[in-house]
């Protein structure tokens, strides 16, 4: 690949700057122009023809999700967000998300300055390979839950997410009713987005959707996301299975990972229905693998439907999963895994 061509628009010039910097210290990427406003950003666009944006949330005029919304339906592109990780910002950068935005990253404070920004680079680069659709007026509205006569047959549900997630996970949870499996998910995403992302889903949609806790029973009708930050979430196979948040590196490039949260459930082999969403990278793939072998059924988004296709790729070409599965699927493809009158199958393929 070519460089990556970037268009920087934030409000701050010293938020432009510390993102100039990161990005030209890695010869993979050109900055082509930067924006003060939603104004200069639209005459960017049409004259420089980036290949992907980095975008404020909160700016004055014409708001960063305003301006995203008018992209993503007259010139889609790979957006990041940039946001502070207060309440207002955060859930307006997972609002972003939603919208069809690909990543989004938390504004340093001051102290912070000389670490700003780390993984913006990498982040970018894996961006400008990102499939992103037109999105429409009505894009946005997640599907109305599908009612079900729902019959929970033991199983337990793991989901792992990274790039392009964020979106992925909430037209799943649309179709989950109520008496949903007992479900936990690690969304690659800082520690300072995820609170909002989880208030978001748990006030729109059927199942009761928590930030995981250690020691919180494992139950039916319950989705647990993993916290992010210092922890990965994993969960004990007990008697009475409990979520368990524990310390250590990143694994996989990644904390939380997605190989931790799999490996914790190998002892419960045929219990469990593993699923890959879309993300960059390979977290994932090596802990799916070993739920296969486990006599987990291992599923994996499909290169049509995913943002990027990374993750459920490394898992299907290293034969981690039994099938791949269209984002629109995956939800009823999870129930039937999990009911008792599912016919699911579990041959290799």
């Amino acid at each position: 690949m070519s460089q990556v061509r970037v268009l920087i628009v934030d409000d701050s010039a010293t938020m432009r700057q510390l993102i100039r910097f990161r990005l030209r210290a890695d010869p993979r990427i050109e900055v082509v122009g930067e924006a003060s406003d939603t104004a200069q950003a639209r005459e960017a666009l049409d004259t420089l023809s980036p290949d992907v944006m980095t975008l404020d949330v909160e700016m004055p005029g014409q708001s960063g999700l305003d301006f995203l919304r008018e992209v993503m339906r007259s010139r889609p592109m790979p957006v990041i967000m940039v946001s502070t990780e207060t309440e207002k910002g955060s859930a307006a950068a997972v609002e972003a998300l939603s919208r069809g935005a690909i990543d989004c990253v938390g504004k340093p404070r001051s102290r912070e300055f000389n670490n700003a920004f780390g993984d913006l680079a990498r982040l970018v680069h894996g961006a400008a390979t990102a499939r992103v659709q037109p999105r429409g007026a009505a894009e946005g509205a997640q599907p109305p839950v599908v009612s079900r006569d729902f019959q929970w047959n033991g199983m337990y549900v793991l989901i792992g997410s990274s790039t392009g997630g964020v979106d992925a996970l909430e037209r799943i949870i649309a179709g989950m009713p109520a008496n949903c499996p007992p479900i936990l998910i690690t969304q690659h995403m800082s520690d300072g987005f995820l609170a909002s992302f989880a208030e978001r889903i748990n006030s729109r949609y059927a199942p009761r959707v928590e930030l995981a806790r250690s020691d919180a029973p494992v139950e039916q009708g319950r989705i647990y996301l993993a916290p992010g930050g210092e922890q990965h979430l994993t969960m004990t196979v007990g008697a009475r299975p409990r979520c368990r948040l524990i310390g250590g590196e990143k694994v996989s490039s990644h904390r939380p990972s997605v190989d931790v949260l799999f490996n914790s459930a190998l002892p419960l082999g045929n219990r469990v229905c593993a699923a890959l969403l879309t993300g960059m990278g390979s977290d994932g793939a090596d802990g799916m693998l070993a739920l296969r072998r486990a006599g987990a059924t291992c599923l994996a988004q499909d290169e049509a439907s995913s943002v990027v296709w990374g993750m459920p790729r490394i898992a299907w070409e290293q034969g981690a999963a039994h099938r791949l599965v269209p984002l629109k699927r995956m939800a009823s493809e999870i129930l039937d895994a999990t009911d008792r009158r599912g016919r699911m199958s579990r041959a290799p393929r």
